[in-house]
Formats: structure tokens, sequence, C-alpha cells
């Protein structure tokens, strides 16, 4: 895996509210270039908060930097247009096109052309067989996969991925973390959000823990796997 010591992204005291209700409280982490960084944690911890509020989707307070930019002052076209992608939870696609169709749009909203979209389904070879499927005909792990070429297709620097791993069978998941691990090693940037705790330690370089909105814990994603409060807390359904 990439790593070096060239902070790319930097979330520093950051808070977000729904209403009167506290997501985040105070949040600062940061993810160098070439990172592969994870946030575990439970469902409902703040994990996909923390991912909108770098896009701005939902609104922070606080300051995020990337590449020495403020986001927070961003809409969320800009932020995308300097380099950060999300794969969002559920492999949101457009169910009624077909593949090709699906890539076509990510790559005209990213000004990105043919050549482009063939080397999505060099990286993604059973989009090539179904390319001309319509895309919520596809199997969980191949709309997944779908979701993941078209977020690539807006040319990040900076991937966030949102629980790529729900709803799938064991093996696919195991796809499916294999390609992420593939894209950090050629060169993407890649934050990533998720419940399956041991699977995404494996993974990665580094690792932050949320616990209802608070990092409680953060380190090397090794050491973290062997921590026996990581291990009682978060492993017992992911073995």
């Amino acid at each position: 895996m990439n790593n070096n010591e060239t902070t790319f992204l930097n979330m520093n005291n950051v808070n977000v509210f729904y209403d009167s209700i506290q997501a985040l409280k105070n949040v600062s982490l940061e993810v160098a270039k070439g990172e592969f960084v994870v946030l575990i944690g439970a469902n409902g911890a703040g994990k996909s908060t923390l991912l909108k509020s770098i896009l701005n989707i939902q609104a922070p307070k606080g300051s995020i930097n990337f590449k020495g930019k403020e986001l927070t002052k961003l809409n969320t076209d800009k932020i995308v247009a300097n380099g950060i992608s999300i794969i969002p939870e559920g492999h949101l696609i457009f169910n009624s096109m077909s593949v090709l169709e699906n890539l076509q749009l990510g790559a005209y909203h990213g000004k990105k052309n043919e050549q482009s979209i063939e080397n999505i389904l060099e990286y993604f070879p059973i989009l090539r067989e179904r390319k001309e499927q319509t895309a919520g005909t596809l199997s969980g792990g191949e709309q997944q996969m779908l979701s993941i070429g078209r977020g690539l297709l807006s040319d990040p620097e900076l991937i966030l991925v949102d629980e790529p791993s729900l709803g799938l069978a064991p093996k696919i998941v195991n796809d499916i973390f294999n390609i992420l691990v593939k894209l950090n090693n050629i060169g993407y940037t890649i934050l990533l959000s998720e419940q399956n705790a041991k699977k995404s330690l494996e993974i990665a370089d580094r690792a932050y823990v949320l616990e209802t909105g608070n990092i409680v814990m953060e380190g090397k994603a090794d050491d973290l796997l062997n921590n026996e409060e990581i291990k009682d807390a978060y492993f017992g359904g992911n073995i």
C-alpha cells in the first residue's frame, strides 16, 4: 500500500448537527496522499455523516482542508471538481439504464472520454460482459462494482467509500475489498467507512474508531487489529 508524509485531507474540530442532535463531536483526522484509511464503528456511530461532511452534503462546523483548500466554503460540485468522489452506501445507480449508459453518464459529469470508460471496464471485466444489461438486473456485487466505476469517472484523487460490504455475500465482500486494495496500489487515496472492522483493518494503513460521533481511538491498522478492546467490541460478527 502507498503512504507518505504529505497531508492530503485534514479535518479539525468538525461538528455536524441534525437539527438539535449532534452527529459528529469535535472530530479531527488526517489522511495522507496515497494512504488507505478506514473508519470503523457501529451503525449510527457517525461514519456516513463524516464522509458526507467532507463533501458538504451535510454542512459541517469546523475546518475541512483538502490539498490546502478549505472545503467548508465550497458547494458539493466544486468539492468533487477538486478531486474527491464518494461511493455511497447502497451502490446507488440508475436501475433503468444499461451498465454502459451509467458509465457514460459518469464520464459526462467527470468530463472524461471513452478511453476512461474502457479503463473502468479493464478494472471490472464483469461489467464489460454486462455492459448492455440493465443495471437494475445486476447482482448486488456487480452493482457495487458499477457504483465504484462511476465514482472513478469523476477523476478523483481521494475516494470516499461508504459501507461497500453492506448486504453482500462474504465472497463478494472479498472481491470488493480486493478491488479497493488494487485502486489504492495504483495511486488512489481511500477513506473507507465500514462496519466490518476485522476485514477493513486487514487491508488499511491506518484507522479511526468512531463511537456516538466521537473518535475514541486511532492508530495503525495492524495495531488496532490486534487490540483486545477492538476485538471484543467489533469482531464478534466479523470472524
